[in-house]
Parts: C-alpha cells; sequence; structure tokens
C-alpha cells in the first residue's frame, strides 16, 4: 500500500539519485559539448573512482581522504587519457570515437575486477553522517541527506568554474565555436586537455560519494552510463544547466515510477527522452547541435 510517507521517501530518494546523475552528467556534456567526443567510458570512470576511494579508505580509515583521492585519481586518469588517447581521435569519425573510449571502458572494467574480483566492496559513511534523521514526519538515512548536499556544493564550485573564471569563459565559447577559439591563439588542446580532467574529476567524485549509498561492483558504472546518457538528452547536450535539470527529472521519475512497478522505472525514463526527442530535440535547455 502506497502512503503518504513513502511517496515523499521515494521523492527524496529520486532527489538524491538526481543531483547524482546531475554530476556525473555534467561531466559527461562538458566533454561533448567542448571535444565532441561521446566518452562511453564516463561509467567507468565511475566506477573507478568508487574503487580508489576505497582502497584509500582502507589504507586510512577516513572517508575525507576517500573523496580526495577518489576525485584526484581520475583527474589523473582522465588527463592521461587525453593526452595519450583521447586526443589523437578529434579528427576521425564519431565512430572511432565511440569505439576507442567503449574499449577504455572495458579495460577499467576489467582491470579492476582482475585487481579486487567481481565480489562487491562497501565503504561506511562517517561517523558523524551514519544513522537515521528524523524529520518529523519521515526518518531518513543521515548520509543520504548529507550526500545532496554534498553534490550539490560539487555542482556549485562545477558552475562558477564554468561561468565565472576565464577558463570557464573559454570552455563555453569552445562548445559553441572551438575554431573561433583556435583562431584567437588559444591553445585549444591545454583546454581539451583540462575539461576531460574536469569530466573525468567529476564522475570520480561521485563515484566515492555513492560508495556508501550503493555498493562497489566492476560493473556498477553501466547502469550510471546509460542513464547519464539519457539525462543529457533530456537536458541538452552540452548545457550544464541542462545536465543538472536532467538528472533532477531522470532521478524523480526513476524513484516515483519504482514506488508502483520498479519493472517500468527505464520504459518511464526512456519515454520521457523520447518525449523530449519529438518536441524539443536540442534538449530542455540545449541549443543545435554543434556542426
Amino acid at each position: 500500500m502506497i502512503t503518504w510517507t513513502n511517496f515523499v521517501s521515494q521523492l527524496f530518494n529520486g532527489l538524491a539519485l538526481g543531483a547524482l546523475l546531475a554530476l556525473i552528467s555534467s561531466g559527461l556534456t562538458i566533454i561533448y559539448g567542448t571535444l565532441g567526443v561521446l566518452n562511453l567510458a564516463h561509467g567507468a570512470m565511475f566506477m573507478l573512482g568508487g574503487y580508489a576511494g576505497y582502497v584509500a579508505y582502507e589504507a586510512t580509515g577516513s572517508f575525507v581522504v576517500a573523496v580526495i583521492a577518489g576525485t584526484l585519481f581520475l583527474l589523473v586518469v582522465g588527463v592521461a587519457m587525453e593526452r595519450l588517447i583521447i586526443r589523437h581521435f578529434y579528427g576521425r569519425p564519431h565512430e572511432d570515437q565511440l569505439l576507442v573510449t567503449f574499449g577504455l571502458g572495458i579495460v577499467m572494467v576489467e582491470l579492476v575486477r582482475l585487481f579486487f574480483s567481481s565480489l562487491s566492496k562497501t565503504v561506511p559513511p562517517p561517523q558523524l553522517l551514519s544513522g537515521i534523521t528524523s524529520m518529523g514526519f519521515l526518518f531518513y538515512p543521515t548520509y543520504r541527506l548529507a550526500a545532496v548536499g554534498i553534490v550539490a556544493v560539487a555542482l556549485l564550485a562545477m558552475y562558477i568554474v564554468l561561468y565565472r573564471t576565464r577558463l570557464g569563459m573559454i570552455v563555453r565559447a569552445g562548445i559553441e565555436d572551438p575554431v573561433m577559439v583556435d583562431s584567437l591563439g588559444i591553445n585549444v588542446y591545454r583546454i581539451f586537455m583540462i575539461v576531460f580532467g574536469i569530466g573525468a574529476m567529476a564522475a570520480g567524485f561521485a563515484g566515492i560519494v555513492n560508495a556508501p549509498v550503493a555498493s562497489l561492483t566492476p560493473d556498477v558504472g553501466e547502469a550510471i552510463l546509460v542513464q547519464t546518457f539519457v539525462v543529457v538528452v533530456i537536458g541538452g547536450v552540452g548545457s550544464f544547466p541542462g545536465a543538472v535539470l536532467g538528472g533532477l527529472i531522470a532521478g524523480e521519475i526513476i524513484s516515483v515510477t519504482s514506488m508502483f512497478n520498479p519493472g517500468y522505472a527505464y520504459v518511464m525514463l526512456f519515454g520521457a527522452m523520447t518525449l523530449v526527442l519529438m518536441l524539443r530535440p536540442q534538449g530542455l535547455l540545449g541549443t543545435k547541435g554543434r556542426e
């Protein structure tokens, strides 16, 4: 039986999931918007950030250190991937980009499986954020509430970088017209490297922040990758605000639908994406596609 308490609880679950999807999708959408590369390894990066944080937690017992380690490790991985591999595919057909990022994702997953096995790993929340919080009308896991705040701060930080700094101005200009940015004498490839690193860092941060909510497995990034692409389509490719809006919409659709029938959660999600594509092909907050 569906009660008001259950419904509100699912709304909070949807908010937590939506915030997570918004953060992951923001990294994916700025990578595609700036570089024109559809990164199919993004879900694996999310997973890798969780495992990097898990290793740091096992070594130190500190959740804060785990978050920092998972985030910085994926920043390094992202920069290395861009410099060593992705950079050579900018001028190649999109099919080649899809294949190489898909292959990189498989390599990441199988390396993690080799070193950590397929058994799930857990990262407990910090002691301060463990337990249940009473909201008067509802008892809700304290860490999930905190995770929404943590992700919101991360999204705010990305917004400041993209909209209040010179780097962000160049990135947004690159999304609109990369040829013009290059003609102004700006080192476009250095910007590309930074953008790819930021996108990977966002995925890694999300991976370790989500680890206390859902246990880590090598395949944990697969479902997230699908949801993330749907979010990008709904919000608009290359749009940071669109990624945030699309993430929140997707999170609520999945969560509320699961309350009635979990089997239809993805049906409703893809139905919403189809509706957006029919009525506004560029997404809710997107602009017309790049040439």
